[in-house]
């Protein structure tokens, strides 16, 4: 079934026009940290050039980094590595986009948790039409 669902879907990875134009036109720029792979196609007859990812793993798009995503989309012409400043020792490592998953974040009052929500602290007052204004 991995070669069917590869043929007619784009979720399940790289389509059959994708593979090809990898094969055929596809330059291999670079590969990120998590294994997704950097092809571009030269331009001609005026037609930009084509840059597209292969990815490892699930065509997701938030498993781009932010500085291939810049490549991807034509901020800058070399690969990111030359434009990279050195990592800060603040910055976090690269998770995944976790929605749908049993990793996904579930505040207390959500269904998934009991659905019960923190009772009001009182230091709410509502709004009733007619006081304190102008027009009455």
């Amino acid at each position: 079934m991995g070669i069917f669902a590869n043929l007619f879907t784009w979720w399940n990875g790289a389509g059959l026009t994708t593979l090809l134009d990898t094969a055929r036109k596809g330059d291999h720029v670079g590969t990120d940290a998590q294994g997704n792979k950097y092809y571009r196609a030269k331009p001609k007859d005026g037609v930009r050039e084509r840059r597209w990812v292969l990815y490892d793993g699930a065509n997701d798009s938030s498993r781009v980094p932010a500085e291939w995503h810049g490549w991807l989309h034509g901020s800058f012409d070399d690969v990111p590595e030359s434009h990279l400043p050195p990592a800060k020792i603040w910055e976090a490592d690269y998770t995944p986009n976790a929605t749908g998953t049993a990793q996904a974040y579930r505040p207390s009052g959500a269904l998934e948790m009991g659905g019960r929500r923190a009772g009001a602290t009182g230091d709410y007052e509502a709004w009733v039409p007619g006081d304190g204004s102008p027009e009455n």
